[in-house]
């Protein structure tokens, strides 16, 4: 299965147990706090951003076994890599996360990362 339609699948499984969920049972009160709100926000898109990494990174691996990059392209890819790692841990630090607050659980899924 590919990460496309593996994703694809994660998608569909996770938007109709989200829908049962807001069928069946009572949603809870919402309680809008700003600074909660950036917060979650920030979670939700350095998770996004963390899944897309692992994704590209996993291509990137792909394509150097597949011995159709030059050095430079090899070189330049790990060099993007690095700093967005490192740049991830920035933000990780700013927004006070940790690694295992990005990893969602999607429940008889499993978690995202």
């Amino acid at each position: 299965m590919t990460d496309t339609s593996l994703l694809e699948a994660l998608t569909e499984q996770l938007d109709r147990e989200v829908t049962n969920k807001l069928q069946t049972e009572k949603l809870a009160r919402f309680d809008a706090n700003p600074e909660e709100v950036e917060q979650g926000l920030a979670k939700l898109v350095l998770t996004l951003i963390e899944l897309i990494r692992q994704l590209l990174e996993r291509q990137a691996v792909r394509r150097v076994e597949s011995g159709n990059l030059t050095e430079a392209q090899i070189e330049r890819m790990g060099e993007t890599f690095i700093r967005l790692e490192a740049r991830m841990k920035e933000l990780k630090v700013a927004f006070g996360l940790e690694n295992e607050e990005l990893n969602i659980n999607l429940g008889p899924l499993g978690n995202l990362l």
